[in-house]
């Protein structure tokens, strides 16, 4: 019988090894992660706008829903919005800034998986305890700001988090290849929350919360269930930590320890080798201050962020009070 040549897609499956097709699964299941993060954090910039919208500046407000009294809806009922808004924001940003401190400490000490499972669920349930503020009509100011500060405490886990395991898997090899490809779920998270908080912020703005909080918690089930945090535990090869060539994702183990050094071979090889189940030391945090280039890359951050956080949350009420001045 005459054999058939081989379907052009199984084709495909053989050209990659089995050590490239998981290294693409963790990839794709930590971009993913990182950017339900940030999708939940966006509605808040997006609603804001809408929070106290004056019903008599709308002609025809019925067109819009069948609420005649959805912007009007005020979260605090007074007139200082602003400010109010302003001090939940800060809420959020400084219990994220100081969680950032002690989370990286227990992510590197505890299991990735039930880490992030954990931080994904607490952010899915704060993210939708804001929403479920406008079904209960809280209008309080002490339940929003307590719901954001538990918020940044669990979003604190998702960095730390997710680059220790692509470190666990990549290393040093292609670091600038794969951290410039993997650093857009930035971006595809908020894009994907402004789309979402967008889709109800005119009619129930509490569903802008509570949708991407289920989705964020469901994506932590996901990620309990499929994540692999060391290479090692199904049997694929290590990623080179040492300063050598480029990293060949399919080379085998013994011919990576050949190619280093032999005064390196007993420390940096050791530590490649599939048999070893010792895990990486996990580094102090005056020890991590004392790394050349860290403190320069935290400041350089800090004004980055100043930036973009300030059009994240602040420039979608910019944009509305602009338009409402021109008109």
């Amino acid at each position: 019988m005459m054999r058939t040549s081989l379907a052009p897609g199984i084709y495909l499956l053989r050209v990659f090894s089995r050590d490239s097709w998981y290294r693409g699964l963790i990839l794709l299941l930590t971009f993913l992660i990182y950017t339900c993060y940030h999708m939940s954090r966006k509605p808040i910039s997006v609603v804001k706008s809408e929070l106290h919208r004056n019903c008599s500046e709308i002609p025809n407000p019925n067109n819009y829903t069948n609420s005649t009294t959805w912007c009007n809806w005020s979260p605090f009922d007074q007139d200082n919005y602003k400010e109010l808004l302003g001090g939940v924001d800060d809420a959020f940003l400084v219990a994220y800034a100081l969680g950032m401190f002690v989370s990286g400490i227990f992510g590197e000490r505890l299991s990735l998986r039930y880490y992030l499972f954990s931080g994904m669920l607490l952010s899915g349930i704060f993210t939708s305890l804001f929403g479920l503020g406008y079904y209960w009509n809280i209008h309080q100011l002490w339940f929003y700001v307590i719901v954001q500060i538990f918020n940044g405490l669990a979003q604190t886990t998702g960095w730390p988090a997710v680059v220790t395991c692509i470190g666990n898997w990549f290393g040093k090899g292609r670091r600038g290849f794969i951290m410039g490809i993997w650093n857009s779920h930035t971006s595809v998270g908020n894009i994907l929350g402004s789309l979402i908080a967008g889709i109800w912020v005119d009619s129930a703005w509490g569903l802008s919360f509570i949708v991407p909080g289920i989705i964020i918690a469901v994506m932590g089930l996901i990620s309990f269930l499929f994540l692999i945090e060391y290479p090692e535990d199904v049997d694929c090869t290590p990623p080179q930590h040492h300063n050598g060539p480029v990293e060949d994702l399919g080379t085998s183990v013994e011919s990576v320890v050949g190619n280093i050094p032999e005064k390196e071979s007993g420390t940096e090889g050791s530590e490649c080798s599939r048999e070893s189940t010792e895990k990486p030391e996990a580094i102090s945090f005056l020890r991590a201050l004392r790394i050349p280039g860290v403190v320069e890359f935290s400041l350089c951050l800090l004004f980055a962020k100043l930036v973009s956080y300030t059009f994240l949350f602040w420039l979608p009420l910019y944009i509305v009070n602009v338009g409402k001045c021109m008109c």
